[in-house]
Protein backbone atom coordinates (compact mmCIF):
# COMPACT_ATOMS: atom_id res chain seq x y z
CA UNK A 1 0.00 0.00 0.00
CA UNK A 2 1.24 3.40 -0.74
CA UNK A 3 1.66 6.42 1.09
CA UNK A 4 -1.08 8.49 -0.79
CA UNK A 5 -3.05 5.71 -0.75
CA UNK A 6 -3.08 5.52 3.23
CA UNK A 7 -4.25 8.77 3.52
CA UNK A 8 -6.97 8.53 1.59
CA UNK A 9 -8.34 5.90 3.46
CA UNK A 10 -11.23 6.77 5.66
CA UNK A 11 -10.88 5.80 9.71
CA UNK A 12 -13.61 5.59 11.80
CA UNK A 13 -13.91 7.11 15.22
CA UNK A 14 -14.45 5.23 18.37
CA UNK A 15 -18.07 5.32 20.03
CA UNK A 16 -16.83 7.83 22.53
CA UNK A 17 -16.37 10.71 19.68
CA UNK A 18 -19.57 9.19 17.28
CA UNK A 19 -21.68 12.59 16.22
CA UNK A 20 -19.15 14.79 17.52
CA UNK A 21 -17.79 17.79 15.68
CA UNK A 22 -14.05 18.40 15.54
CA UNK A 23 -13.06 21.91 16.07
CA UNK A 24 -9.55 23.30 15.54
CA UNK A 25 -8.06 26.35 17.16
CA UNK A 26 -4.78 28.05 17.31
CA UNK A 27 -3.21 31.53 16.35
CA UNK A 28 -3.13 32.52 12.45
CA UNK A 29 0.18 30.48 10.85
CA UNK A 30 -1.02 27.27 12.76
CA UNK A 31 -2.38 25.17 9.91
CA UNK A 32 -5.71 25.22 10.73
CA UNK A 33 -7.33 24.93 7.39
CA UNK A 34 -4.72 23.03 5.67
CA UNK A 35 -4.59 20.26 8.67
CA UNK A 36 -8.85 20.45 9.09
CA UNK A 37 -9.12 20.00 5.43
CA UNK A 38 -6.48 16.99 5.40
CA UNK A 39 -7.91 15.65 8.70
CA UNK A 40 -11.86 15.60 7.68
CA UNK A 41 -10.74 13.75 4.62
CA UNK A 42 -8.93 10.66 6.71
CA UNK A 43 -11.98 10.72 8.71
CA UNK A 44 -14.94 11.15 6.16
CA UNK A 45 -16.33 14.38 7.66
CA UNK A 46 -17.25 17.88 5.43
CA UNK A 47 -14.85 20.49 6.30
CA UNK A 48 -15.78 24.16 6.84
CA UNK A 49 -14.04 27.25 7.48
CA UNK A 50 -15.21 29.26 10.37
CA UNK A 51 -13.89 32.54 8.90
CA UNK A 52 -15.15 31.73 5.59
CA UNK A 53 -18.57 30.75 6.82
CA UNK A 54 -18.88 34.22 8.35
CA UNK A 55 -17.04 36.19 5.00
CA UNK A 56 -19.95 33.88 3.07
CA UNK A 57 -22.83 35.14 5.20
CA UNK A 58 -21.68 38.49 5.18
CA UNK A 59 -20.77 39.28 1.51
CA UNK A 60 -17.85 40.57 2.49
CA UNK A 61 -13.81 39.63 3.34
CA UNK A 62 -12.85 39.56 6.96
CA UNK A 63 -10.57 42.73 6.98
CA UNK A 64 -13.67 44.59 5.62
CA UNK A 65 -15.89 43.31 8.49
CA UNK A 66 -13.61 44.68 10.88
CA UNK A 67 -13.11 48.26 9.14
CA UNK A 68 -16.97 48.58 8.89
CA UNK A 69 -18.46 47.40 12.33
CA UNK A 70 -15.35 46.91 14.07
CA UNK A 71 -13.89 43.55 16.42
CA UNK A 72 -16.89 43.33 18.37
CA UNK A 73 -19.73 42.90 16.02
CA UNK A 74 -17.25 40.89 13.86
CA UNK A 75 -17.50 38.04 17.39
CA UNK A 76 -20.91 38.48 17.22
CA UNK A 77 -21.39 37.76 13.68
CA UNK A 78 -18.82 34.77 14.45
CA UNK A 79 -20.63 33.39 17.35
CA UNK A 80 -23.55 32.96 15.76
CA UNK A 81 -21.68 31.08 12.74
CA UNK A 82 -20.36 29.09 14.36
CA UNK A 83 -23.04 27.95 17.03
CA UNK A 84 -25.48 26.59 13.54
CA UNK A 85 -22.31 25.21 12.14
CA UNK A 86 -21.72 22.85 15.55
CA UNK A 87 -25.32 22.31 15.94
CA UNK A 88 -25.98 20.58 12.38
CA UNK A 89 -24.56 17.10 11.77
CA UNK A 90 -20.63 16.52 12.37
CA UNK A 91 -17.80 17.94 10.36
CA UNK A 92 -14.39 19.44 10.85
CA UNK A 93 -14.27 23.48 11.83
CA UNK A 94 -11.63 25.19 11.57
CA UNK A 95 -11.70 28.07 14.18
CA UNK A 96 -10.97 31.37 13.77
CA UNK A 97 -7.30 32.53 16.12
CA UNK A 98 -10.07 34.46 18.58
CA UNK A 99 -12.86 32.73 18.10
CA UNK A 100 -12.11 29.78 20.76
CA UNK A 101 -11.32 33.62 23.57
CA UNK A 102 -14.62 34.27 23.23
CA UNK A 103 -16.38 32.40 26.51
CA UNK A 104 -19.88 31.43 25.53
CA UNK A 105 -17.64 29.96 21.85
CA UNK A 106 -16.17 27.92 24.18
CA UNK A 107 -19.11 26.69 25.87
CA UNK A 108 -20.45 26.00 22.59
CA UNK A 109 -16.95 24.11 21.31
CA UNK A 110 -17.63 22.38 24.59
CA UNK A 111 -20.86 20.88 24.36
CA UNK A 112 -20.95 20.23 20.65
CA UNK A 113 -17.76 19.37 19.59
CA UNK A 114 -13.96 17.99 21.19
CA UNK A 115 -11.65 20.83 20.17
CA UNK A 116 -8.35 20.37 18.85
CA UNK A 117 -5.47 23.09 19.89
CA UNK A 118 -2.84 23.13 17.14
CA UNK A 119 0.57 24.68 19.66
CA UNK A 120 2.56 26.01 17.62
CA UNK A 121 5.92 27.68 18.68
CA UNK A 122 6.88 31.48 18.13
CA UNK A 123 9.35 30.93 15.34
CA UNK A 124 7.08 28.63 12.98
CA UNK A 125 4.01 30.74 13.24
CA UNK A 126 6.22 34.26 12.41
CA UNK A 127 7.61 32.38 9.32
CA UNK A 128 4.04 30.95 7.92
CA UNK A 129 2.48 34.44 8.41
CA UNK A 130 5.07 36.14 6.35
CA UNK A 131 3.21 38.22 3.67
CA UNK A 132 -0.10 38.00 5.19
CA UNK A 133 -0.50 41.34 5.94
CA UNK A 134 -4.25 41.49 4.91
CA UNK A 135 -4.84 39.94 8.28
CA UNK A 136 -5.87 42.33 10.21
CA UNK A 137 -4.33 41.94 13.33
CA UNK A 138 -1.05 42.02 11.55
CA UNK A 139 -1.64 45.23 9.43
CA UNK A 140 0.46 47.32 11.45
CA UNK A 141 3.82 46.36 13.12
CA UNK A 142 6.32 43.41 13.86
CA UNK A 143 4.74 40.40 13.46
CA UNK A 144 7.01 38.34 15.66
CA UNK A 145 6.13 41.11 18.74
CA UNK A 146 2.67 41.00 17.48
CA UNK A 147 2.33 37.20 17.48
CA UNK A 148 4.06 36.93 20.70
CA UNK A 149 1.55 39.62 22.54
CA UNK A 150 -1.44 36.94 21.19
CA UNK A 151 0.62 33.94 22.31
CA UNK A 152 0.40 35.54 25.74
CA UNK A 153 -3.15 36.32 25.57
CA UNK A 154 -4.02 33.54 24.00
CA UNK A 155 -2.68 30.70 24.75
CA UNK A 156 -4.10 30.33 28.24
CA UNK A 157 -7.51 30.11 26.76
CA UNK A 158 -6.36 27.73 24.50
CA UNK A 159 -4.91 25.77 26.63
CA UNK A 160 -8.82 24.84 27.91
CA UNK A 161 -9.39 22.39 24.30
CA UNK A 162 -9.72 18.76 24.95
CA UNK A 163 -7.00 18.16 22.86
CA UNK A 164 -3.50 19.90 22.89
CA UNK A 165 -0.90 18.80 19.43
CA UNK A 166 2.60 20.22 19.71
CA UNK A 167 3.12 21.04 16.06
CA UNK A 168 6.08 23.13 13.99
CA UNK A 169 7.76 22.44 10.87
CA UNK A 170 7.00 18.90 9.97
CA UNK A 171 4.82 18.42 6.83
CA UNK A 172 0.79 18.79 6.96
CA UNK A 173 0.34 15.56 6.14
CA UNK A 174 2.45 14.53 9.13
CA UNK A 175 0.86 16.76 11.25
CA UNK A 176 -2.68 15.56 10.43
CA UNK A 177 -1.29 12.21 11.54
CA UNK A 178 -0.31 13.45 14.90
CA UNK A 179 -3.86 15.19 15.35
CA UNK A 180 -5.33 11.90 14.03
CA UNK A 181 -3.45 9.54 16.69
CA UNK A 182 -4.04 12.27 19.50
CA UNK A 183 -7.64 12.15 18.85
CA UNK A 184 -8.07 8.27 18.42
CA UNK A 185 -6.17 8.21 21.89
CA UNK A 186 -7.88 10.78 23.98
CA UNK A 187 -10.65 9.39 26.20
CA UNK A 188 -12.86 12.05 27.28
CA UNK A 189 -13.66 11.85 31.43
CA UNK A 190 -16.55 10.25 32.75
CA UNK A 191 -18.88 13.10 34.07
CA UNK A 192 -21.45 12.95 36.08
CA UNK A 193 -24.16 16.10 37.84
CA UNK A 194 -24.57 16.21 41.18
CA UNK A 195 -28.10 18.17 41.43
CA UNK A 196 -29.11 19.78 44.57
CA UNK A 197 -31.80 22.28 46.14
CA UNK A 198 -28.47 24.92 46.38
CA UNK A 199 -26.59 24.21 43.52
CA UNK A 200 -25.25 22.20 40.38
CA UNK A 201 -21.47 20.65 39.98
CA UNK A 202 -20.02 18.14 38.14
CA UNK A 203 -17.84 15.38 39.36
CA UNK A 204 -14.99 14.17 36.73
CA UNK A 205 -13.48 10.94 36.61
CA UNK A 206 -10.63 9.95 34.41
CA UNK A 207 -6.73 9.35 34.20
CA UNK A 208 -4.37 11.93 34.50
CA UNK A 209 -6.90 14.93 35.22
CA UNK A 210 -4.26 16.90 36.97
CA UNK A 211 -2.57 17.52 33.85
CA UNK A 212 -5.90 19.24 32.19
CA UNK A 213 -6.79 20.66 35.57
CA UNK A 214 -6.74 24.22 34.16
CA UNK A 215 -9.12 23.26 31.06
CA UNK A 216 -11.28 21.33 33.25
CA UNK A 217 -11.70 23.89 36.40
CA UNK A 218 -12.06 26.92 33.89
CA UNK A 219 -15.50 27.48 33.57
CA UNK A 220 -16.06 26.96 37.55
CA UNK A 221 -13.21 29.51 38.66
CA UNK A 222 -14.95 32.65 39.10
CA UNK A 223 -10.95 34.26 39.42
CA UNK A 224 -7.89 32.38 37.97
CA UNK A 225 -6.46 32.56 41.39
CA UNK A 226 -6.50 29.78 43.79
CA UNK A 227 -5.02 28.56 47.40
CA UNK A 228 -4.46 24.58 46.86
CA UNK A 229 -4.10 22.69 50.05
CA UNK A 230 -2.75 19.68 50.75
CA UNK A 231 -0.78 17.48 52.72
CA UNK A 232 2.53 17.00 52.81
CA UNK A 233 2.81 13.62 51.59
CA UNK A 234 0.20 13.96 48.83
CA UNK A 235 2.05 17.54 48.19
CA UNK A 236 5.36 15.73 47.18
CA UNK A 237 3.80 13.55 44.64
CA UNK A 238 1.15 15.31 43.04
CA UNK A 239 0.92 18.97 43.66
CA UNK A 240 3.82 20.39 41.22
CA UNK A 241 1.44 18.55 38.15
CA UNK A 242 -1.47 20.21 39.55
CA UNK A 243 -0.06 23.37 39.40
CA UNK A 244 1.68 23.19 36.34
CA UNK A 245 -1.78 22.12 34.86
CA UNK A 246 -3.73 25.02 36.34
CA UNK A 247 -0.76 27.35 35.26
CA UNK A 248 -1.55 25.88 31.09
CA UNK A 249 -4.52 28.49 31.72
CA UNK A 250 -3.03 31.49 33.53
CA UNK A 251 -4.24 30.39 37.11
CA UNK A 252 -1.90 31.38 39.74
CA UNK A 253 -1.96 29.40 42.85
CA UNK A 254 -0.54 29.34 45.99
CA UNK A 255 -0.24 26.44 48.62
CA UNK A 256 -0.97 25.47 51.99
CA UNK A 257 0.69 22.35 53.43
CA UNK A 258 -0.37 20.07 56.32
CA UNK A 259 0.94 17.12 58.41
CA UNK A 260 0.00 13.55 56.92
CA UNK A 261 -3.12 11.77 59.19
CA UNK A 262 -6.31 11.99 61.21
CA UNK A 263 -4.38 14.13 63.29
CA UNK A 264 -4.75 17.46 61.07
CA UNK A 265 -8.17 16.97 61.22
CA UNK A 266 -8.49 19.85 64.60
CA UNK A 267 -9.68 22.73 65.09
CA UNK A 268 -5.91 23.72 65.50
CA UNK A 269 -5.29 22.72 62.40
CA UNK A 270 -8.64 24.78 60.46
CA UNK A 271 -7.28 27.75 62.26
CA UNK A 272 -3.96 27.43 61.06
CA UNK A 273 -5.17 27.13 57.73
CA UNK A 274 -7.90 29.58 58.29
CA UNK A 275 -4.57 32.19 59.18
CA UNK A 276 -2.39 30.94 56.12
CA UNK A 277 -5.88 31.94 53.71
CA UNK A 278 -6.32 35.26 55.45
CA UNK A 279 -2.39 36.12 55.22
CA UNK A 280 -2.35 35.30 51.76
CA UNK A 281 -5.04 37.86 51.13
CA UNK A 282 -7.86 35.66 49.33
CA UNK A 283 -10.64 37.37 48.31
CA UNK A 284 -14.51 36.27 47.75
CA UNK A 285 -13.78 34.81 44.48
CA UNK A 286 -10.48 32.95 45.11
CA UNK A 287 -11.26 29.36 44.88
CA UNK A 288 -9.33 26.82 47.89
CA UNK A 289 -8.65 23.82 46.36
CA UNK A 290 -8.35 20.64 48.03
CA UNK A 291 -5.80 18.39 47.11
CA UNK A 292 -6.12 15.06 48.77
CA UNK A 293 -7.68 12.29 50.80
CA UNK A 294 -10.88 12.69 53.25
CA UNK A 295 -8.83 14.40 55.67
CA UNK A 296 -7.63 17.91 53.36
CA UNK A 297 -10.85 17.85 51.65
CA UNK A 298 -12.89 18.26 55.14
CA UNK A 299 -10.51 20.13 56.44
CA UNK A 300 -9.90 22.55 53.71
CA UNK A 301 -13.65 22.72 52.85
CA UNK A 302 -14.64 23.56 56.42
CA UNK A 303 -11.74 26.64 55.96
CA UNK A 304 -13.55 27.74 52.90
CA UNK A 305 -17.25 27.36 54.24
CA UNK A 306 -16.00 30.08 56.65
CA UNK A 307 -12.97 32.77 55.24
CA UNK A 308 -14.90 35.43 54.33
CA UNK A 309 -18.14 34.08 55.04
CA UNK A 310 -17.34 31.63 52.12
CA UNK A 311 -14.88 31.21 49.16
CA UNK A 312 -15.19 28.79 46.12
CA UNK A 313 -13.89 25.54 46.86
CA UNK A 314 -12.90 22.24 44.84
CA UNK A 315 -12.43 19.32 45.54
CA UNK A 316 -9.33 16.57 43.66
CA UNK A 317 -9.84 13.55 46.10
CA UNK A 318 -6.58 11.61 45.48
CA UNK A 319 -7.90 8.51 47.40
CA UNK A 320 -10.32 5.84 46.79
CA UNK A 321 -12.28 6.47 49.96
CA UNK A 322 -12.19 10.10 49.41
CA UNK A 323 -13.43 9.74 45.57
CA UNK A 324 -16.58 7.89 45.80
CA UNK A 325 -17.54 9.50 49.82
CA UNK A 326 -16.50 12.60 51.42
CA UNK A 327 -15.85 14.77 48.28
CA UNK A 328 -19.18 13.99 47.21
CA UNK A 329 -21.69 15.66 48.93
CA UNK A 330 -20.71 18.99 51.14
CA UNK A 331 -20.02 17.30 54.39
CA UNK A 332 -17.08 19.08 55.62
CA UNK A 333 -16.24 18.98 59.60
CA UNK A 334 -13.02 18.56 62.23
CA UNK A 335 -12.66 16.04 64.90
CA UNK A 336 -12.68 17.23 68.57
CA UNK A 337 -11.31 14.95 71.96
CA UNK A 338 -15.27 14.53 72.00
CA UNK A 339 -15.71 12.86 68.61
CA UNK A 340 -15.52 12.41 64.90
CA UNK A 341 -16.48 15.27 62.48
CA UNK A 342 -18.38 16.99 65.53
CA UNK A 343 -17.63 20.96 64.32
CA UNK A 344 -18.19 21.16 60.61
CA UNK A 345 -20.79 22.72 57.79
CA UNK A 346 -22.78 21.60 54.94
CA UNK A 347 -20.57 23.18 52.12
CA UNK A 348 -20.73 22.15 48.17
CA UNK A 349 -18.03 22.06 46.42
CA UNK A 350 -17.66 23.69 42.75
CA UNK A 351 -16.42 20.94 41.14
CA UNK A 352 -14.70 17.53 42.07
CA UNK A 353 -11.74 16.20 40.18
CA UNK A 354 -10.99 12.33 40.67
CA UNK A 355 -8.01 11.72 38.77
CA UNK A 356 -8.05 7.58 39.03
CA UNK A 357 -4.19 7.98 38.09
CA UNK A 358 -3.73 9.04 41.35
CA UNK A 359 -4.55 6.01 42.98
CA UNK A 360 -1.49 4.05 41.69
CA UNK A 361 0.39 5.94 44.69
CA UNK A 362 -1.36 4.67 46.99
CA UNK A 363 -0.68 1.82 49.62
CA UNK A 364 -2.47 -1.49 48.75
CA UNK A 365 -4.13 -0.94 52.66
CA UNK A 366 -5.48 2.63 51.51
CA UNK A 367 -6.98 1.28 48.29
CA UNK A 368 -8.43 -1.76 49.91
CA UNK A 369 -9.91 0.85 53.09
CA UNK A 370 -11.44 3.21 50.07
CA UNK A 371 -13.21 0.26 48.58
CA UNK A 372 -15.76 -0.73 51.48
CA UNK A 373 -17.65 3.00 50.64
CA UNK A 374 -18.23 1.38 47.05
CA UNK A 375 -19.36 -1.71 47.94
CA UNK A 376 -21.85 0.22 51.23
CA UNK A 377 -23.44 2.48 48.17
CA UNK A 378 -24.93 -1.42 46.44
CA UNK A 379 -25.71 -2.33 49.81
CA UNK A 380 -27.83 0.67 50.91
CA UNK A 381 -30.06 0.78 47.57
CA UNK A 382 -28.90 -0.87 44.46
CA UNK A 383 -28.28 -4.56 45.03
CA UNK A 384 -27.73 -4.68 41.09
CA UNK A 385 -24.94 -2.67 41.82
CA UNK A 386 -23.69 -4.78 44.67
CA UNK A 387 -23.79 -7.86 42.59
CA UNK A 388 -21.37 -5.77 40.50
CA UNK A 389 -18.78 -5.10 43.04
CA UNK A 390 -19.53 -8.86 44.06
CA UNK A 391 -18.02 -9.63 40.01
CA UNK A 392 -15.52 -6.56 39.53
CA UNK A 393 -14.19 -5.55 43.39
CA UNK A 394 -10.78 -7.68 43.10
CA UNK A 395 -10.31 -5.70 39.97
CA UNK A 396 -10.86 -2.18 41.32
CA UNK A 397 -8.43 -3.31 44.59
CA UNK A 398 -6.07 -4.20 42.16
CA UNK A 399 -5.91 -1.47 40.12
CA UNK A 400 -8.04 -1.84 37.65
CA UNK A 401 -8.27 1.91 35.86
CA UNK A 402 -11.48 0.89 34.28
CA UNK A 403 -13.14 -0.47 36.84
CA UNK A 404 -12.08 1.70 39.14
CA UNK A 405 -13.65 4.60 37.29
CA UNK A 406 -17.16 2.71 37.33
CA UNK A 407 -16.82 1.98 40.56
CA UNK A 408 -16.11 5.62 41.69
CA UNK A 409 -18.98 6.96 38.61
CA UNK A 410 -21.59 4.25 40.11
CA UNK A 411 -20.92 5.07 43.79
CA UNK A 412 -20.84 8.84 43.14
CA UNK A 413 -24.10 8.46 41.18
CA UNK A 414 -26.07 6.90 44.26
CA UNK A 415 -24.83 8.88 46.66
CA UNK A 416 -25.85 12.19 44.42
CA UNK A 417 -29.07 10.73 44.52
CA UNK A 418 -29.36 10.20 47.97
CA UNK A 419 -28.10 13.67 48.85
CA UNK A 420 -30.33 15.11 46.17
CA UNK A 421 -33.47 14.69 48.08
CA UNK A 422 -31.65 15.51 51.51
CA UNK A 423 -29.40 17.84 51.16
CA UNK A 424 -28.59 18.66 54.90
CA UNK A 425 -29.19 14.99 56.39
CA UNK A 426 -32.70 16.72 57.49
CA UNK A 427 -34.86 13.36 56.60
CA UNK A 428 -34.42 11.05 59.89
CA UNK A 429 -36.06 7.88 58.37
CA UNK A 430 -35.53 7.42 54.54
CA UNK A 431 -32.59 10.33 53.69
CA UNK A 432 -28.90 11.07 54.02
CA UNK A 433 -28.93 8.94 56.93
CA UNK A 434 -29.26 5.97 55.25
CA UNK A 435 -25.47 6.93 54.03
CA UNK A 436 -24.09 5.91 57.56
CA UNK A 437 -24.66 2.24 57.19
CA UNK A 438 -21.76 0.79 58.93
CA UNK A 439 -20.61 3.86 60.39
CA UNK A 440 -22.38 3.70 63.87
CA UNK A 441 -20.25 0.95 64.33
CA UNK A 442 -17.11 1.96 62.34
CA UNK A 443 -16.89 5.53 63.91
CA UNK A 444 -16.74 3.70 67.52
CA UNK A 445 -13.68 1.47 66.07
CA UNK A 446 -11.98 4.46 65.10
CA UNK A 447 -12.54 5.99 68.42
CA UNK A 448 -11.72 3.02 70.29
CA UNK A 449 -8.27 3.10 67.90
CA UNK A 450 -7.60 6.73 68.70
CA UNK A 451 -7.61 8.26 64.98
CA UNK A 452 -3.74 7.32 65.01
CA UNK A 453 -3.91 5.19 61.87
CA UNK A 454 -4.22 1.59 63.68
CA UNK A 455 -7.64 1.45 61.93
CA UNK A 456 -8.16 2.92 58.52
CA UNK A 457 -11.99 4.82 58.26
CA UNK A 458 -12.50 2.25 55.67
CA UNK A 459 -11.63 -0.78 57.59
CA UNK A 460 -13.69 0.85 60.70
CA UNK A 461 -16.60 0.99 58.05
CA UNK A 462 -15.90 -2.55 56.75
CA UNK A 463 -16.46 -4.27 59.84
CA UNK A 464 -19.43 -1.89 60.48
CA UNK A 465 -21.25 -3.66 57.03
CA UNK A 466 -20.64 -6.83 58.38
CA UNK A 467 -21.82 -5.91 62.01
CA UNK A 468 -24.99 -4.06 60.82
CA UNK A 469 -25.80 -7.15 58.39
CA UNK A 470 -25.64 -9.50 61.46
CA UNK A 471 -27.85 -7.28 63.92
CA UNK A 472 -30.09 -6.91 60.96
CA UNK A 473 -30.28 -10.62 61.00
CA UNK A 474 -30.68 -10.92 64.58
CA UNK A 475 -34.00 -8.71 65.12
CA UNK A 476 -35.06 -10.69 62.26
CA UNK A 477 -34.63 -7.64 59.53
CA UNK A 478 -32.99 -9.83 57.41
CA UNK A 479 -31.68 -13.42 56.48
CA UNK A 480 -28.41 -15.01 57.73
CA UNK A 481 -26.82 -15.97 54.61
CA UNK A 482 -27.32 -11.87 53.63
CA UNK A 483 -25.42 -10.92 56.42
CA UNK A 484 -23.03 -13.89 55.25
CA UNK A 485 -22.91 -12.31 51.37
CA UNK A 486 -21.81 -9.40 52.77
CA UNK A 487 -19.19 -10.37 55.68
CA UNK A 488 -18.25 -13.00 52.49
CA UNK A 489 -17.42 -10.04 49.63
CA UNK A 490 -16.03 -7.94 52.64
CA UNK A 491 -13.24 -10.65 53.88
CA UNK A 492 -12.39 -11.49 49.55
CA UNK A 493 -10.84 -8.13 48.66
CA UNK A 494 -9.01 -7.71 51.87
CA UNK A 495 -10.81 -5.72 54.10
CA UNK A 496 -11.63 -7.09 57.94
CA UNK A 497 -15.17 -8.22 58.01
CA UNK A 498 -15.75 -9.14 61.41
CA UNK A 499 -14.22 -8.18 65.01
CA UNK A 500 -12.18 -11.09 65.31
CA UNK A 501 -10.21 -10.00 62.59
CA UNK A 502 -8.54 -6.82 63.97
CA UNK A 503 -6.81 -8.77 66.84
CA UNK A 504 -7.61 -6.77 69.78
CA UNK A 505 -9.69 -7.21 72.32
CA UNK A 506 -12.15 -4.45 72.91
CA UNK A 507 -15.36 -3.91 75.28
CA UNK A 508 -18.76 -3.99 74.34
CA UNK A 509 -18.89 -1.32 77.17
CA UNK A 510 -16.63 0.98 75.93
CA UNK A 511 -17.72 0.46 72.21
CA UNK A 512 -21.74 1.72 73.09
CA UNK A 513 -19.94 4.73 75.03
CA UNK A 514 -18.20 5.97 71.63
CA UNK A 515 -21.43 5.22 69.74
CA UNK A 516 -23.74 7.37 72.44
CA UNK A 517 -21.29 10.57 71.84
CA UNK A 518 -21.77 10.01 68.13
CA UNK A 519 -23.54 12.91 66.32
CA UNK A 520 -26.03 10.49 64.84
CA UNK A 521 -27.50 10.35 67.77
CA UNK A 522 -30.62 11.55 68.35
CA UNK A 523 -33.09 12.65 71.35
CA UNK A 524 -30.44 10.93 73.29
CA UNK A 525 -31.16 7.43 71.32
CA UNK A 526 -28.88 4.99 69.18
CA UNK A 527 -29.59 5.41 65.20
CA UNK A 528 -28.39 3.03 63.44
CA UNK A 529 -28.98 2.07 59.80
CA UNK A 530 -29.94 -1.80 59.76
CA UNK A 531 -31.43 -3.66 56.50
CA UNK A 532 -34.18 -5.77 55.09
CA UNK A 533 -31.51 -7.62 52.60
CA UNK A 534 -29.24 -6.37 49.87
CA UNK A 535 -30.20 -2.91 49.08
CA UNK A 536 -33.28 -2.89 51.11
CA UNK A 537 -31.46 -0.42 54.20
CA UNK A 538 -33.50 1.37 56.42
CA UNK A 539 -32.91 3.98 59.52
CA UNK A 540 -34.15 2.52 62.87
CA UNK A 541 -33.81 4.35 66.42
CA UNK A 542 -35.87 1.56 68.50
CA UNK A 543 -32.52 -0.82 68.15
CA UNK A 544 -31.80 -2.02 72.13
CA UNK A 545 -28.89 -1.52 73.91
CA UNK A 546 -29.55 -5.11 75.21
CA UNK A 547 -29.40 -6.73 71.45
CA UNK A 548 -26.48 -4.23 70.70
CA UNK A 549 -24.48 -5.73 73.17
CA UNK A 550 -25.90 -9.19 73.29
CA UNK A 551 -24.06 -8.91 69.20
CA UNK A 552 -20.77 -7.81 70.14
CA UNK A 553 -20.27 -10.12 72.75
CA UNK A 554 -21.52 -13.02 70.45
CA UNK A 555 -18.61 -11.33 68.00
CA UNK A 556 -15.75 -12.03 70.94
CA UNK A 557 -16.29 -8.21 72.84
CA UNK A 558 -15.36 -8.47 76.44
CA UNK A 559 -18.26 -7.17 79.01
Amino acid sequence: MTRNTALRETIALPDTLSGRSIVLVGLMGAGKTSIGRRLAARLGLPFRDADSEIELAAGCSIPELFERYGERAFRDGERRVIRRLLSGDPLVLAFGGGAFIDQETRATARTEAVSIWLRCPLPTLVRRVAGREHRPLLADGDHGEILQRLIDERYPVYAEADVIVDCGDESPDTTTTQVLNALLAWKPPRRLTVALPSTTYDVVIGDHLLDRAGALLAPRLPQKRAIIVSDATVAALHLPTLVQGLAETGVITGQIIVPPGEASKSLESYLAVLDQLLDARVERRTTVIALGGGVVGDLAGFAAATALRGVPFVQIPTTLLSQVDSSVGGKTAVNTKRGKNLVGAFYQPRMVLADTSTLDTLPPRELRAGYAEVAKAGLIGDAAFFSWCERHGSGVVRGDRDAQAEAIKRACAFKAAVVGDDEREEKPNDGRALLNLGHTFGHALEAEYGYDGGLLHGEGVAVGLGLAFKLSAQLGHCSAADADRVISHVAAVGLPAELSMLNRRISASTLIGHMRRDKKVRDGALNFVLARGIGKAFTSSDVSIDAVTDLLRNEGCTA
